[in-house]
């Protein structure tokens, strides 16, 4: 989809009717929009595919950078409610954790009321790590928008507001 097309609709063409079609867990969903939101989809994670593909086999996961950067924002946390918050299993949650401790860039210390709990905070190597993989990932945005037209880019930039919404909705 160009982007100068951005709200204009999609390859299917732009919604003609202002009926509903059932959506998810039963709720209405006004019609025309299944074809935006798939391509929504697939744009979005062709973006984040190609910033993945960046990084060098054996770095930090997806999933891993997302719990460094949640430390780094909200502060220690206990794995349980890392768990919660990146909604993944418990399982899931400490495998990560483990990996990001063996690297250095998480510290597991006692929970100060209930030692029986523990909490974990980014260390000074994981917000370097952070920092560096953001860097680089908006380096390269950067290169590629730099390629746009200034009406694409203003277009692009009209957009974010719209993405940060949704983002908050799902």
């Amino acid at each position: 989809m160009d982007v100068e097309q951005v709200g204009a609709g999609t390859a299917a063409g732009p919604p003609e009717s202002t009926e509903s079609q059932e959506g998810p867990e039963g709720r209405e969903a006004p019609e025309g929009t299944a074809p935006l939101a798939s391509d929504l989809r697939v744009a979005v994670a062709r973006i984040t595919r190609r910033l993945r593909q960046a990084h060098a086999v054996g770095d930090v996961s997806l999933s891993g950078m997302s719990v460094l950067a949640r430390l780094a924002a909200d502060g220690p946390d206990s794995p349980g409610s890392l768990a919660e918050l990146e909604r993944v299993r418990p399982q899931a949650m400490a495998a990560t954790l483990a990996a990001l401790e063996q690297r250095g860039l998480v510290l597991r210390s006692p929970h100060a009321v209930d030692r029986r709990r523990s909490v974990v905070a980014v260390t000074a190597a994981g917000r370097d790590m952070l920092a560096a993989r953001r860097t680089e990932s908006v380096r390269r945005l950067a290169d590629a928008i730099a390629e746009f037209t200034p009406r694409e880019q203003r277009t692009l930039a009209a957009a974010l507001p719209l993405l940060d919404r949704l983002a908050e909705r799902l």
